[in-house]
């Protein structure tokens, strides 16, 4: 009997942990890698469809005979209703799951990437990019999530930084590989050649994505999700963030628009695939993006966005000269900036959002596509009435806001402070 005792409490100290393990992926567990370069697959897809029509803005333009204010409408139509379509879909996914909505999503986005090339006319193009891009707003709330539910902690900032990868290298590749193919054949054909790309995408995000196995369905409750944004919104330090991604994206989207236009002309006089590389600019806010942390570090949240907004502005003014070297400085400083600006905000509403920080995201997301559509938009009309230098001038009146609103928030946070502690303000 004794040796049967001695057992029991050694079969019971073994099988007591099972119930606090992690099973969640992490680096080297089975399916981590699968998983890894599934969403990175999804990420390329998502930015190549997004962007697509970008770099052809004045192929477009030729071919239907419209200026480049009308023709920016194939990008904003897009990047605007995915900024209207993220909020509900990520909804959508707390009922449906990631996985699926995820899935639905990409296919259909690339069932319209397919059929973009046959538009016959600018409006039906248009059509067609803005519910390619409202498909496409169920791919980034829903792949954070996922991550956040399927990944160890430890090993959540690698794997989010390997989809946001994805995007950046979706869209560069994207935007190049329809220069060169614009250049060799015509703008029709290099939109066939991302639709393919996406496909082959989608194809292996379908088969490598593992099944979700720590998703518990929600309902779908209008009232609460209500409830949980106006909760946000009234929130003034996220509403500054959200301002802030809005007007950084203003810029940006602004300057890659319209970029085109000015090199295809003189005294540039560059070809379609040569304006297409100049995207291969993109690294840099690979780069910038992953030193926000040490920025922050270093100078702070506000120190980091004020260094943010004067490598931007440096950009735009370098990029008013007509040497090509200075111009592709400018956009360097431009890129470099803005992608450190944006790590800074997005970041820090995760940080600021005490519950619902899905739906937090979401709204960022929601600002940051409404001010990429406002930029092109807004970029195109500028450099159509005052050429290269209206657009500069649109850039900086952005960068201005974003200055502002940091000023605020630093005057905001003193005055809390010192209501908290008079004392300290003698």
């Amino acid at each position: 009997m004794p040796p049967a005792s001695t057992k029991a409490p050694t079969t019971v100290g073994a099988a007591s942990p099972s119930p606090v393990t992690d099973t969640r992926l992490s680096p080297g567990a089975p399916g981590y890698r699968r998983m890894s370069f599934a969403l990175f697959a999804a990420g390329m897809a998502t930015f190549a469809l997004l962007y697509s029509t970008q770099a052809l803005l004045p192929a477009v333009s030729a071919d239907f005979g419209v200026t480049a204010g009308a023709a920016s409408w194939t990008v904003s139509a897009a990047t605007g209703a995915l900024a209207l379509c993220v909020l509900p879909l990520s909804a959508l996914s707390e009922r449906f799951g990631r996985r699926t909505v995820m899935t639905v999503s990409l296919a259909v986005a690339v069932v319209l990437g397919l059929l973009v090339p046959f538009a016959p006319n600018l409006e039906w193009l248009v059509a067609l990019r803005a519910l390619q891009g409202a498909a496409l707003a169920g791919l980034p709330a829903s792949a954070m999530a996922y991550l956040a539910e399927e990944v160890r902690p430890k090993a959540l900032v690698a794997a989010i930084g390997l989809f946001v990868a994805g995007n950046s290298i979706g869209g560069m590749s994207g935007r190049i590989l329809t220069g060169w193919v614009a250049q060799l054949a015509d703008w029709r054909v290099a939109l066939a050649a991302v639709g393919l790309m996406a496909l082959a995408c989608a194809l292996v995000f379908r088969a490598l994505l593992p099944r979700a196995r720590h998703f518990t369905p929600g309902s779908l409750s209008p009232l609460a999700l209500a409830r949980t944004v106006r909760g946000h919104l009234a929130d003034p330090l996220l509403m500054r963030l959200y301002a802030i991604g809005a007007l950084f994206m203003t810029v940006f989207g602004a300057v890659y628009t319209v970029i085109g236009y000015r090199l295809v002309e003189a005294p540039f006089d560059l070809p379609q695939g040569v304006i297409g590389s100049i995207f291969l600019v993109y690294l840099v806010g690979t780069v910038s993006s992953a030193a926000a942390g040490k920025l922050v570090a270093r100078l702070g949240r506000r120190g980091a966005l004020y260094l943010a907004v004067t490598t931007t502005a440096a950009g735009l003014l370098l990029s008013l000269a007509d040497a090509l070297a200075a111009v592709l400085l400018g956009l360097v400083l431009i890129t470099a900036g803005f992608f450190a600006g944006h790590a800074v905000a997005s970041s820090s509403v995760s940080r600021t959002a005490k519950t619902g920080r899905a739906q937090a995201s979401a709204l960022y997301q929601s600002a940051y596509y409404l001010g990429s559509s406002a930029g092109g938009t807004l970029g195109a009309i500028a450099f159509h009435a005052g050429g290269w230098s209206g657009t500069v001038a649109l850039g900086l009146l952005a960068v201005f806001g974003v200055v502002s609103v940091t000023l605020y928030g630093t005057h905001a946070a003193r005055a809390q402070e010192r209501a908290l502690n008079p004392a300290a303000a003698h």
